[in-house]
């Protein structure tokens, strides 16, 4: 492990190059003071459904406008888009191996309505360093730092639509019709490989390494 102190923007279920950076971190500070970027894995996930490469986003409400800061973010709820979403992660990875094993835990995410974007999102990442018995200090901010020091500012290369990271090929369930698909959601490495997916998490050659 790199031991690095790192400095993310809030992410929903998300992405392996994201997690593994999460992963090899010492210490975790997720930004919310920073204005909100919409288009970005902050409310949106990507995963591997029948016909390939599928994203599902949050629609969320900015109260402040476009200076409404991450902490702020409030999630809509004016379209059934927890239904749709679990419908499609059932579609997606129920004939996985681990899919049976690990649903319980994520099925009241998409049950239970939430006021706040990062509230909701750093419950779903409490779950899965849970279910992974990965042990970090996680810290939200309470002020907004330009230029940290002292840690690796990963907010803008992790989270944006254009993030590119290809980690190693593993098993997923559609490849053999689509091919493997990289950086897909957490939840694709955790449903296809389950408890071995920390294992995985530690030979990928990612940022930190």
């Amino acid at each position: 492990m790199a031991g690095e102190r790192i400095i993310v923007s809030t992410s929903y279920f998300p992405p392996i190059g994201y997690f593994s950076a999460l992963f090899k971190a010492r210490e975790i500070f997720i930004d919310l003071e920073e204005t909100y970027t919409k288009q970005t894995c902050r409310n949106h996930f990507n995963i591997y459904g029948p016909n390939g490469k599928q994203t599902f986003s949050i629609p969320v409400t900015k109260p402040g406008g476009n200076h409404t800061k991450t902490r702020d973010i409030l999630i809509s709820y004016a379209l059934p888009w927890q239904r749709t979403h679990w419908r499609a992660i059932e579609a997606a990875y129920n004939n996985s191996p681990f899919f049976l094993y690990y649903k319980d835990y994520f099925i009241p995410f998409f049950d239970k309505e939430y006021e706040f974007l990062a509230d909701y999102n750093s419950e779903i990442l409490e779950t899965i360093f849970r279910l992974l018995r990965i042990s970090r200090e996680v810290r939200l901010t309470e002020t907004y730092v330009r230029n940290p020091e002292g840690m690796l500012d990963l907010r803008t290369e992790l989270t944006s639509k254009q993030a590119k990271f290809n980690n190693p090929i593993y098993t997923q369930t559609f490849s053999e019709r689509y091919g493997f698909l990289p950086n897909l959601s957490i939840l694709d490495l955790l449903f296809n490989l389950g408890p071995e997916t920390s294992e995985y998490l530690n030979m990928i050659p990612g940022i930190l390494s």
